[in-house]
């Protein structure tokens, strides 16, 4: 097996760091997110290719989550590979996360926001990813039934345990990120970042006051879902692609692509084009550009989509 040694000058590749709220933690603008193309069904060999071309480039950050896939786990497991193939000589410097929240495993202790779920779930992940800690664990999604108190004192003890080093919380409302940061904040263990979905056609966490709210008390922000899964890229500009995912009906619909957003889409494309940039580069840019966000997690299914995905910042 090829031997894989970072590039030398992969902090001075272009790649800025933000201020993660007001903790020590910086991150890159772009983070590399695990969701799609490090699963079981997706050659180990490319995504292999992908991260190293992450880190030459001083991505650092990597997004995963229990169920990223597919099959459920085995982006994880993806990871725990890389980290035996490549990256364990350089562990500390990457800032590696995962979530529990959605659907893992059967019965009644394999979803939501119980304290069984989260720290059995964290377990499972650390042996997938062959780590002994993460760097970040966030409770993936609000869970309506399980009083806060126990998701929030599990983050607390999770922790403690020194499973993990911060936590975050994803997709929760804002009533429910004022109760968190207050509790998190009275045990010594602030709540680290908070994980929302923001791109040009969705500003729900800016609409809420969930950014400002972040802002204003020091918590990061981190956009997930950046491009509106390629609908905000050159991709649909002429109407919808045999291949694409839309024509696939995966993760988007064709009543979606309605004539207003097709004539919103091209707008945001001219403007994108008169200031040399691709209308991804605008999303991008956009999203890095709004008061309070940390860092936006992009996907990648080759180091070319990568590459032009950095040119936003480097």
């Amino acid at each position: 097996m090829e031997h894989y040694s970072a590039a030398p000058n992969r902090y001075e590749q272009g790649m800025t760091y933000n201020r993660c709220g007001h903790s020590g933690v910086l991150l890159p603008k772009l983070s590399l997110g695990f969701w799609h193309n490090f699963g079981s069904v997706d050659p180990y060999e490319r995504s292999r290719e992908i991260v190293r071309y992450a880190l030459d480039h001083g991505v650092v950050h990597l997004d995963l989550a229990n169920n990223y896939g597919p099959v459920y786990g085995s982006a994880e497991q993806t990871l725990g590979r890389l980290m035996d193939d490549d990256l364990r000589p350089y562990r500390d410097e990457l800032f590696i996360a995962t979530k529990a929240g959605y659907d893992m495993w059967p019965g009644p202790y394999g979803n939501w926001g119980s304290r069984k779920y989260l720290v059995s779930s964290l377990n499972q992940s650390l042996s997938r990813m062959h780590l002994d800690y993460v760097d970040l664990f966030y409770s993936h999604r609000y869970d309506p039934e399980t009083p806060l108190e126990e998701t929030l004192q599990a983050l607390v003890d999770i922790v403690r345990s020194g499973k993990a080093l911060y936590v975050g919380i994803s997709r929760w409302p804002l009533e429910a990120l004022r109760t968190a940061y207050e509790y998190l904040r009275q045990r010594d263990v602030p709540l680290l970042i908070y994980q929302g979905r923001l791109n040009m056609l969705d500003r729900s966490p800016q609409e809420e006051g969930i950014l400002d709210f972040c802002a204003d008390n020091g918590v990061g922000f981190i956009s997930f879902s950046p491009l509106a899964q390629g609908l905000l890229t050159d991709r649909y500009l002429q109407g919808i692609p045999q291949e694409s995912r839309m024509a696939k009906g995966k993760f988007l619909k064709e009543s979606m692509l309605t004539p207003e957003l097709l004539q919103q889409l091209r707008q945001w494309n001219d403007e994108a084009l008169a200031q040399g940039h691709t209308l991804a580069e605008h999303a991008l840019r956009w999203i890095l550009q709004q008061r309070g966000v940390t860092s936006v997690l992009v996907g990648a299914s080759s180091t070319q989509q990568l590459e032009k995905n950095l040119r936003c910042v480097l």
